[in-house]
C-alpha cells in the first residue's frame, strides 16, 4: 500500500486567502456546498482570460473566439487526464 503525507503548509500557500489571520489566528476554511476557496493558479488563469482573450467558445468566426476555444479544449484535456 502506498503511503503519502500532505504538506499542509505547501497546500495553504496555493490559496491566497489562507494567508489571512482572523481574530489573531491563521484562517482555517473547510469547504462546504456553497463555495470553496480558489488557488492562485486558477485566479491567474481567470485574470488572463478576462485580460487577453475573453470571448464565447465554439464560435470560431473571429480570432478571440478561436483563442478562447483552444484554451478551453486544452483545459478539458488536462482535466480528462485526471480522471482517466
Amino acid at each position: 500500500m502506498l503511503e503519502t503525507t500532505l504538506d499542509i503548509q505547501t497546500i495553504r500557500k496555493d490559496f491566497p486567502i489562507l494567508n489571512r489571520r482572523v481574530n489573531g489566528y491563521p484562517l482555517i476554511y473547510l469547504d462546504n456546498a456553497a463555495t470553496s476557496q480558489t488557488p492562485q493558479k486558477v485566479i491567474d488563469t481567470i485574470v488572463d482570460y478576462y485580460h487577453s482573450y475573453i470571448a464565447n467558445i465554439h464560435r470560431v468566426v473571429y480570432a478571440l473566439s478561436l483563442e478562447a476555444t483552444v484554451k478551453y479544449e486544452q483545459a478539458r484535456l488536462i482535466n480528462q487526464k485526471l480522471f482517466y
